[in-house]
């Protein structure tokens, strides 16, 4: 039978043999089975075709027919179905909550260039850290959409994780099996590489966007602000059949691990792209080898004019490094790759009325204007309010309530802004005039000598409490899921919430006597605090405090470096501008929040009810050759640069990003950079090959 002779019956088994089959010969296919194979594999291909190709070479109706026969088939021989069947692409499934699940390797943001002079600053940083990195980039368009990656084993989807915070991921394999344009299982021939982690974005095009949102209105649902906004929404929700109702795309653009075995290896970025295009997966459009820095500025000039024609949203280009073995050597700053970036463009500007100008107190106690706008949509997003900076930004701008004013979105995310239309202005438009006094509590507010913020200094200002302990377990601090934000106001609001500790000591049946609020809801609001003091990170709790200037990134550089708070509590200065992005300013002011006795009387009680998170794979106390020094690698290992790395960190090494006077070691591998080894000669730094290097390791192990 041809692969796509579709409408054969199954014809009943024949009657046995007498003689006993071979002894290696495998067993039968039944019949249906064999018949459901064909179905399955036939609905695939033509899934491919119509969706990830755009190319359909049957009709709907006939796709229809053929997977209702598959449908059919599977409930009467339940035995035979594959976990893989196209059938599962219906979704259906709905789970109990989303899981979590750290990547095997970190996902990381890029780094942006808005120019031409600092894309040519970012190509020169390249090479002075590898001087002889091919300078040949993979380009293609910057997708508006949610990260995702995909895990293959021998070709078949095991498990699709959503980006997360980079580390750790919600775990959404069902409903990523509905997406039509992810094979479940790779196309093309075998042998397929044992493990691949496939990394792409989920994206809706445009044209389905608007479609989805005609369909909400017919509906008299409410309609979706952006296509990105109604693809993350879909793949994080518990029913997946959600996720299936959606016009939802994956574009794979690179990989994580990848065990290629009897596949081959792939050595240049450009042929990881045609692999991913033959094993069935769609890519961004318009992706191209550009073959010098000068091609990749050419690349992005075309991609800006070409924006509007693209099918989904986009808001820049990327542009990677194409050698592979080049972007081993350069590997990742604390939060991107060295050897990757981001060209964004110029944002979208369009006009509106500003109606009014509010303040609204932070965490902090900063007081921050905050435009009110009739809402316009920018860059597929409606926006309703623009945040003004503070009172400076407003008088240099001059904007006044009444004015028509550009608005765009920062970087395409945050709306901000731009400037009056001056031609449009209302007679009688009078200068805003910046409130000195808190809004919420009445108190004076500050202004610090070279700050730019005004500031309510009250620490009993009602709103000041509510941004901290908002802050405390949003997804910006101990990201505690079922604790939302309405429930923290209204536990604010009565009186029995005023620090985060007090979330902690709240009760299920206090929970109860609050509107909305039934057993379901307080028993994972309780269940998520206790589990938030079971297994928060360290550098988790440290976000979560609110100190200033301190975020996600910096709180894991110090998680990294410090054992407990204690341990950060008392730091100086000087330890903590040693770290890496870490100045005077965020030093000062680390010092400033431990040294407030308020804050120390809350990490006592924080203490006490069993939220002390410590670091986690805390370096061991080596001993030999390597402990303490400085080392940096060059040229090709034998293993993987990032291993060796690792290496070298468990025997106490300090790892370095450039060589300077400072450096300890050169460790060596295959061809490494003469500029590096004639600098290191020079210097007096102490040069070692790759099986000297391995020595000293193992003898360190030995102990």
């Amino acid at each position: 039978m041809d692969q796509f002779s579709l409408f054969a019956v199954p014809q009943p088994k024949a009657q046995a043999q007498q003689a006993p089959p071979a002894p290696l010969a495998p067993a039968p296919v039944p019949p249906e089975q064999q018949r459901m194979q064909e179905l399955a594999r036939a609905l695939e291909y033509h899934n491919y075709r119509y969706h990830t190709l755009d190319a359909p070479e049957i009709s709907d109706d006939t796709f229809d027919a053929l997977f209702r026969e598959l449908q059919a088939l599977e409930e009467a021989y339940p035995q035979y179905k594959d976990q893989h069947s196209p059938t599962s692409r219906t979704g259906g499934q709905v789970l109990s909550a989303l899981q979590k699940q750290k990547h095997a390797l970190r996902m990381y943001g890029l780094d942006n260039v808005f120019s031409n002079e600092e894309w040519q600053d970012f190509v020169a940083r390249l090479l002075r850290a590898e001087a002889d990195a091919p300078t040949a980039f993979w380009c293609d368009p910057k997708l508006d959409g949610l990260a995702l990656e995909i895990i293959y084993e021998h070709g078949r989807l095991v498990q699709a994780l959503t980006r997360g915070d980079g580390e750790e991921g919600e775990v959404v394999t069902d409903a990523v099996r509905t997406i039509r344009t992810v094979p479940l299982r790779l196309h093309g021939a075998e042998p397929f590489p044992p493990l691949l982690e496939v990394r792409g974005e989920v994206v809706i095009f445009k044209d389905d966007f608007a479609a989805l949102n005609a369909k909400q209105e017919a509906l008299g649902k409410k309609l979706f602000a952006n296509p990105r906004n109604a693809a993350a929404g879909a793949l994080r929700q518990l029913d997946t059949s959600i996720a299936a109702s959606r016009p939802l795309r994956f574009l794979a653009y690179s990989l994580g691990r990848a065990t290629w075995g009897a596949a081959g290896e792939c050595l240049r970025h450009s042929e990881v792209m045609q692999r991913l295009v033959g094993y069935g997966f769609a890519t961004p459009p318009q992706g191209k080898l550009c073959p010098s820095p000068a091609a990749v500025e050419a690349y992005a000039a075309w991609t800006r004019e070409h924006r509007p024609e693209f099918p989904m949203e986009i808001d820049g280009c990327v542009a990677k490094l194409d050698d592979l073995s080049a972007q081993e050597a350069l590997g990742f700053t604390a939060r991107a790759p060295r050897f990757a970036v981001a060209f964004k463009f110029p944002a979208t500007q369009v006009e509106t009325l500003l109606q009014d100008i509010k303040i609204q107190v932070g965490r902090t106690g900063t007081l921050t204007p905050v435009a009110v706008l009739q809402p316009v949509a920018v860059g597929g997003v409606v926006v309703s309010s623009a945040t003004l900076h503070n009172e400076d930004e407003i008088h240099a701008k001059d904007v006044r309530v009444g004015d028509t004013v550009l608005v765009q979105r920062a970087g395409d995310v945050i709306p901000e802004v731009v400037a009056p239309v001056l031609a449009k202005r209302p007679q009688g438009a009078v200068p805003f005039v910046f409130p000195h006094v808190c809004p919420e509590c009445g108190e004076p507010a500050q202004r610090e000598e070279g700050e730019a913020a005004w500031r309510c200094t009250n620490i009993t200002c009602k709103a000041v409490r509510m941004q901290s302990i908002t802050h405390f377990v949003s997804k910006a601090g101990l990201d505690v899921q079922g604790v939302g934000k309405k429930w923290v106001e209204q536990l604010v609001a009565k009186g029995r919430v005023q620090s985060p500790a007090d979330l902690f000591t709240v009760t299920w049946e206090e929970l109860l006597a609050f509107d909305r609020m039934g057993e379901v809801l307080a028993e994972k609001f309780v269940d998520a605090l206790h589990e938030a003091k079971e297994q928060a990170s360290l550098h988790r709790f440290i976000a979560a405090l609110g100190i200033r200037h301190v975020g996600e990134q910096t709180a894991r550089t110090l998680a990294q470096h410090f054992d407990d708070i204690d341990a950060l509590a008392h730091a100086d200065a000087e330890s903590l501008m040693a770290l890496p992005d870490i100045g005077s300013e965020v030093a000062a002011s680390i010092h400033t929040f431990f040294a407030n006795h308020g804050n120390q009387a809350q990490l006592a009680r924080l203490r006490g009810l069993g939220l002390w998170p410590v670091r986690q794979q805390a370096a061991p106390q080596a001993q030999g050759y390597l402990a303490g020094k400085k080392i940096l690698f060059t040229g090709k290992l034998s293993m993987p640069r990032a291993k060796a790395q690792e290496l070298a960190v468990a025997q106490g090494a300090l790892l370095s990003s450039s060589l300077s006077k400072t450096l300890d070691i050169l460790v060596i591998g295959e061809k490494p950079t003469p500029s590096k080894l004639d600098k290191a000669s020079s210097l007096g730094i102490t040069i070692l090959s790759e099986s000297e290097f391995l020595a000293h390791s193992a003898a360190v192990s030995a102990l």
